[in-house]
């Protein structure tokens, strides 16, 4: 098992296959992908789990966290992202968070992050911001 940096056109495969499988590829982009950090779980040679990270100053945001649907559940989501804890814990960086979808916060809990604000609704979902601080 390693994690690796990978090509945006990896991460939008399972973007779409896992959040938004009714949606084009098209739909499962954002803004800043061309300049964010791809990170990918590789388990037997197969891509199981990615993260997108998006740095500004001293913060890092991370989106589109997804983990294949047969895989969830195995653990390869908790150690890719222990793994963005702990490279961005050694740098700069004070803060890292993301939109977490509101039934998945709970996980996101089991690291440390927080509720920060009020919930919102995009493309009929409910988020919150989720938080942690470091250093």
């Amino acid at each position: 098992m390693q994690i690796q940096e990978i090509h945006i056109e990896q991460v939008l495969v399972i973007r779409q296959e896992v959040m938004w499988p009714d949606k084009d590829l098209d739909f499962v982009k954002v803004s800043g992908d061309d300049a964010a950090i791809h990170l990918g779980l590789v388990d037997a040679g197969q891509l199981k789990s990615v993260i997108s990270i998006f740095k500004e100053h001293q913060s890092i945001q991370f989106r589109k966290f997804a983990t294949l649907v047969s895989d969830q559940g195995k653990g390869y989501g908790s150690i890719l992202l222990n793994h963005v804890f702990e490279q961005f814990s050694q740098s700069d960086i004070k803060q890292i968070w993301c939109h977490a979808r509101v039934p998945k916060a709970q996980f996101y809990e089991k690291f440390g992050m927080k509720k920060a604000g009020e919930t919102f609704l995009k493309n009929g979902i409910e988020y919150v911001k989720m938080e942690k601080r470091i250093s």
